[in-house]
């Protein structure tokens, strides 16, 4: 009788736990969450291309779709032309140039979209400005050149951006693996008003990232090593509402594909994020090459009352159907 009795207290304190998980971790009990999500624009308004078979070193230039508007990714134009259609956040990369200024460019060479060679680094920017940057785009194996021509003195340094929209949200992305990198970006968003770094995340790979965190460590900041010290904690003790420290100040980009075994996914999550000034961005996919919520029917697979912010290439297909 001792025994089934305690195996019935374990059973009860079993349902309890059980109840108190689900209900702490669910909408249920929430209030006012009805919600509305933001959108970041990644590259800004950029031609598209297939992701089939892509590596990271794949030509992207050479592989895109036929061009549905006139924009060239990372350029004040495009930038412009991505707020303009109602993202609320915008992507760009950045490299470091021979002078130690920053130009807005992707690749960690300049032949794949330019008509330079070599790095960017070997070039200061006032040098990397006589390059055209829509020279590479091809929709047709290279029959055709839609942008050739129409991208010189397009390449802007990361301070004409962040002059020219001094009230606009960016995710900042530093190409580089170098240190020293960070610690020089860091320099330059020191330099800003506070309000205008309140504004802005950086992310990259971690070594960069790191030394930006410690010059900055009130700037939203993401890296692999920021993600793991975050999430792995709380995949562990998150249904009970902990909120790790290492979650403070950063961004989560979750692949929709992992991000319904989160903890309170999707409201909860993404409160919890809030109160400690971290900002979730859902990706499309496994997040494993910036897929993104790019059509009409990609948005079907999204929570209901989704809160958090959509990663999208198109931002000109999506913003209008959530605006």
């Amino acid at each position: 009788m001792k025994g089934k009795k305690r195996l019935k207290i374990v059973g009860w304190i079993l349902l309890l736990l059980i109840l108190f998980i689900y209900l702490n971790n669910s909408t249920l009990l929430m209030k006012n969450t009805e919600t509305k999500p933001t959108l970041l624009a990644h590259r800004g308004m950029a031609q598209t291309f297939s992701m089939e078979g892509i590596e990271w070193d794949t030509c992207t230039a050479e592989r895109i779709y036929p061009p549905e508007h006139p924009f060239i990714e990372n350029t004040l134009p495009s930038i412009k032309a991505a707020f303009d259609e109602g993202a609320d956040s915008v992507e760009f990369d950045v490299k470091r140039t021979k002078d130690n200024q920053f130009a807005v460019f992707h690749d960690h060479e300049l032949s794949c979209r330019t008509n330079g060679k070599g790095a960017p680094s070997d070039y200061t920017m006032e040098e990397l400005k006589q390059l055209d940057v829509g020279y590479g785009y091809t929709a047709d194996n290279g029959e055709t050149y839609p942008f050739r021509g129409k991208g010189v003195r397009m390449m802007p340094s990361i301070m004409e951006v962040l002059s020219q929209f001094p009230d606009k949200k960016f995710l900042i992305h530093i190409k580089s693996s170098d240190r020293e990198d960070g610690e020089l970006l860091a320099k330059y968003i020191e330099a800003l008003p506070e309000e205008q770094q309140s504004m802005l995340t950086v992310y990259g790979d971690d070594g960069p990232v790191e030394l930006v965190e410690e010059k900055l460590p009130e700037l939203r900041v993401m890296s692999m090593n920021t993600m793991k010290n975050c999430m792995i904690p709380y995949l562990s003790l998150g249904w009970t509402g902990y909120i790790p420290a290492e979650c403070e100040n950063t961004q989560i980009h979750l692949p929709e594909k992992y991000a319904p075994f989160i903890w309170g996914w999707p409201d909860k999550f993404i409160k919890r994020m809030e109160s400690v000034n971290t900002k979730v961005v859902i990706v499309a996919g496994d997040g494993g090459w910036s897929e993104g919520f790019d059509e009409k029917k990609d948005l079907e697979r999204l929570p209901a009352n989704f809160g958090g912010e959509i990663w999208t290439n198109r931002i000109y297909n999506i913003a209008p159907i959530l605006k």
